[in-house]
């Protein structure tokens, strides 16, 4: 159970990250005269899509660490290797999808899918010394 708690804490910390760093996304993108509908659904989708692929991740590599736990190790490295085919599968048809319907500024839609690395590097100077890393 201490297992899903961590990973809803980190899954909570990326998507509030994604909140905060697609909001000053927009902004820059407003100072320097670009906002417009296309800016703004292209920041929330594609912080809706790294704060869900991160999500799955998240799943699937609890899910893996679980099969390890009982000593099932072909099964676990299985089991990571299908949640990482699949969620590039379908993040990759979702982003293109999205970019062939011309209703989402491109940029915009991909810069929120580089934030999570830098949200999870910031959120460790936050985390308190007992707590558990996922």
């Amino acid at each position: 159970m201490n297992d899903n708690r961590d990973m809803i804490r980190e899954v909570i910390l990326v998507a509030v990250g994604e909140v905060i760093c697609v909001g000053i996304m927009l902004g820059v993108f407003a100072l320097v005269g670009h906002f417009d509908v296309r800016a703004l659904l292209g920041g929330l989708l594609g912080g809706l899509l790294a704060a869900g692929n991160y999500f799955l991740m998240a799943v699937g590599v609890t899910a893996a660490s679980k099969k390890a736990a009982q000593q099932d190790v072909s099964g676990a490295q299985r089991t990571l290797q299908l949640s990482m085919a699949g969620r590039y599968v379908l993040l990759i048809a979702l982003l293109v999808v999205a970019a062939i319907s011309d209703y989402f500024n491109l940029i915009a839609l991909l810069l929120p899918l580089l934030f999570v690395r830098p949200i999870i590097t910031i959120g460790e100077f936050f985390r308190r010394s007992g707590d558990s890393k996922v």
